[in-house]
């Protein structure tokens, strides 16, 4: 049973396996103050270690995460790994509020024709969706 609210964001992150040493480029799925999932073409096995780059903002966000599962869905995997620490966890907060603004500015952009500087969807997010945020 899921511990945290998951919110949905298409923000592309770069995972690197510790222990293979090369990177997978995808986009997020989802992510809570737990951890987040991600689609790859390959499949890692529970228990593995891996860092997880954001580079939305700078300095980008990074942290080390444990893969708690990982399903084939439609020839590809769908990953979920959590933080392993509270640090990281916490971190990972702002970074959500970014990817949620992004997202909207993408929204925006795609319903509605406007193109919103980040001020301007930082702005308009927060009034419309901050105080749903969980904290």
């Amino acid at each position: 049973m899921r511990s945290f609210i998951r919110h949905p964001t298409d923000i592309p992150i770069n995972c690197i396996l510790q222990d293979h040493y090369y990177c997978i480029r995808n986009a997020l799925l989802d992510v809570s103050a737990g951890g987040l999932s991600f689609t790859t073409d390959y499949y890692l096995p529970p228990g593995e270690i891996i860092q997880v780059n954001i580079y939305i903002q700078q300095p980008s966000f990074e942290a080390d995460c444990q893969v708690m599962w990982c399903r084939k869905v439609d020839g590809y995997y769908h990953v979920g790994v959590k933080f392993e620490s509270e640090a990281e966890a916490f971190g990972f907060r702002m970074v959500e509020q970014v990817c949620h603004i992004e997202h909207y500015k993408r929204q925006v952009l795609n319903k509605e024709g406007r193109e919103l500087d980040g001020q301007q969807a930082a702005e308009e997010w927060i009034v419309k969706y901050a105080c749903d945020f969980p904290r």
